[in-house]
């Protein structure tokens, strides 16, 4: 039987413009959507290296990727968030 093999592609050099967010939000709904976006951008970077399952996806490994795609080390909440969005995943 033949293994598969894990084809990703590299993480890209710079990070995609950013687009304003609307004016008028109350401010915590800035930070919840900015913390979601994080985690997005986390949990995605997380499954191109081969972390599928929530239980692999330690703070540590998170906040690892976290260094090599170039965002400030995510909190414990949003580090939650990734392993949420790893179990939605399987």
């Amino acid at each position: 039987m033949a293994a598969a093999t894990l084809v990703t592609k590299p993480l890209p050099a710079h990070p995609l413009p950013r687009k304003p967010l609307p004016a008028g939000w109350p401010r915590e709904r800035y930070a919840s959507h900015n913390r979601r976006l994080k985690a997005m951008r986390l949990a995605i970077a997380l499954l191109d290296t081969g972390v599928y399952r929530p239980e692999q996806a330690t703070n540590h490994r998170i906040r690892g990727i976290a260094a090599d795609i170039g965002v400030h080390a995510p909190s414990d909440t949003t580090c939650r968030l990734v392993r949420a969005l790893l179990y939605d995943h399987c």
